[in-house]
């Protein structure tokens, strides 16, 4: 009886410790990235549809085969395409925003379309004699079905994906104050964003919770908390006149790599409603933004694909070879697992062949690899000196948990010397705002293998942090040409 008590406490104690805002399966942000880019794919097929949709219609139009077709007859319906595909775009349309309604989207796809078909008209008339007007109607209406109909499910994606749960955004607030509790409590009302926790830089003066959010702790916690990985965005909320310690809080977060909201100018609750709108939107990506890393994400994720799957293919009997001389060189197991940070600090399971004794594996890495250590083995030796150990990372690459190009990702809790890497450097957690690669900036320049001092962190995260900044496809291609010389010329490397 005294047993069944205290388990049921230990319930009511975890789930007030939760909060009424915490969902029961977390996803982390890398898992919903997939989600978060659904507007590129969307876009993509509304341009495929347009195409084919414009191929059709000048096939129809014209009596010679279509590449025979004069510009004339072809121009207005290509011209009527582009403006439509365009129009869907600037309208922002695929933001799929929740204040929306989809009779309301449906209305703005038709003045879109309306647009677009005046441009058709107009183009035909200038261009007589170009298509019939029958043409020109026929091409309006197939538009009008085939996008209506694509959006009708593009919206019914959308929808789903929310009441499931997947583009609700999961919040941490930095500051319990009175305003945190204003923000809380109208988040509480909506229900369309996850706040996991409150931290407080000044804990010793906060309550335990906010409204049922519980007060996890001070930003020492928050940095290193376990929570972060599933966190989309940390959200200071103070008074709008503390312009200090917006600016000693925003220097503190800026060494992470979750996006960071300052809730500054909204006094009223029509401000915080509109501020808590813009979050509760912000999960799907926007196409019409300038500098956009989620275009950058998918253009990567594009890239490790197009790369990463023929050459697991090809390679593939490289690594079964392999597998088979370390099974003949010593006992264990082929391939070694290793827990290690990940994109926005979640941990991920890297795939390794292992080079080391079964009895001598280091999955914490809290002692690094020296020249003549007496725990590689023969062929680890071969394998280390040549990094063929790292190629079965290609599978967490094709998984989508790693890149083929980016910062290494380091094991979790790894030591250089007696303290542990990450608490050396303070733009640490800055390697973290992209996924991590098989190679990368710091790889090629001679950054690579064990980090024995503090100065060699500090230059690896220098590195680390110059590549995030310039991140580019011709970066990548660079990077992974001169990776297998750069590491065939290294012969003063030790792994």
């Amino acid at each position: 009886m005294t047993f069944s008590l205290g388990t049921a406490e230990k319930r009511d104690q975890s789930a007030t410790r939760r909060g009424p805002m915490r969902p029961r399966r977390l996803v982390s942000v890398r898992a919903n990235q997939t989600r978060r880019l659904a507007s590129y794919l969307f876009r993509a097929v509304d341009v495929l549809a347009l195409t084919v949709l414009t191929v059709i219609m000048v096939d129809r139009a014209s009596s010679r085969a279509i590449f025979s077709t004069s510009l004339r007859l072809a121009l207005p319906f290509v011209v009527g395409a582009i403006v439509l595909g365009a129009l869907i775009r600037w309208m922002s349309l695929y933001r799929f925003v929740r204040s929306d309604s989809l009779p309301r989207h449906l209305i703005q796809l038709v003045e879109a379309l309306a647009i677009s078909t005046g441009a058709v008209f107009l183009l035909d008339r200038a261009l007589s004699p170009g298509p019939s007007a029958r043409s020109c109607w026929e091409f309006a209406a197939l538009a009008a079905v085939v996008v209506g109909a694509l959006h009708v499910v593009w919206w019914s994606i959308i929808r789903s994906w929310r009441e499931a749960g997947w583009l609700t955004p999961n919040l941490v607030i930095v500051g319990a104050t009175d305003y945190a509790e204003h923000v809380i409590g109208e988040a509480l009302a909506r229900r369309h964003v996850n706040v996991l926790g409150v931290f407080d830089d000044r804990l010793e003066r906060s309550p335990q919770s906010l409204l049922g959010v519980p007060v996890l702790g001070d930003l020492d916690a928050l940095i290193g908390h376990p929570v972060m990985p599933f966190v989309d965005r940390i959200v200071i909320a103070v008074e709008p006149t503390a312009t200090k310690r917006v600016r000693e809080l925003s220097t503190r977060l800026a060494s992470l790599p979750n996006e960071v909201t300052l809730f500054l100018a909204a006094d009223g609750a029509t401000d915080r409603a509109a501020a808590l709108s813009r979050l509760e939107d912000s999960p799907l990506a926007e196409l019409n933004r300038g500098a956009d890393p989620d275009r950058h994400a998918l253009a990567k994720r594009l890239q490790d694909l197009v790369i990463g799957v023929p050459l697991l293919v090809a390679i593939s009997p490289l690594l079964l070879m392999i597998g088979l001389l370390i099974k003949i060189d010593s006992s264990g197991a082929m391939f070694f697992r290793q827990r290690r940070h990940g994109f926005n600090n979640e941990e991920i399971l890297v795939w390794k062949f292992r080079s080391m004794r079964a009895d001598a594996a280091d999955a914490r890495a809290e002692r690094q690899v020296t020249a003549d250590d007496d725990r590689v083995t023969r062929v680890g030796r071969f394998l280390r000196k040549a990094s063929l150990d790292e190629l079965p990372q290609l599978i967490n690459v094709v998984k989508g948990e790693m890149s083929l190009v980016g910062p290494r990702p380091h094991a979790i809790g790894m030591k250089t010397g007696d303290v542990e890497s990450a608490l050396l450097v303070a733009e640490y957690a800055q390697r973290h705002r992209i996924k991590p690669g098989m190679t990368g900036w710091a790889a090629i320049n001679g950054s690579r293998g064990p980090l024995h001092t503090p100065e060699e962190v500090q230059r690896r995260v220098e590195l680390d942090v110059d590549y995030i900044a310039r991140n580019s496809l011709r970066l990548d291609l660079r990077i992974m040409a001169m990776t297998i010389p750069g590491l065939l010329g290294d012969r003063h490397a030790i792994r």
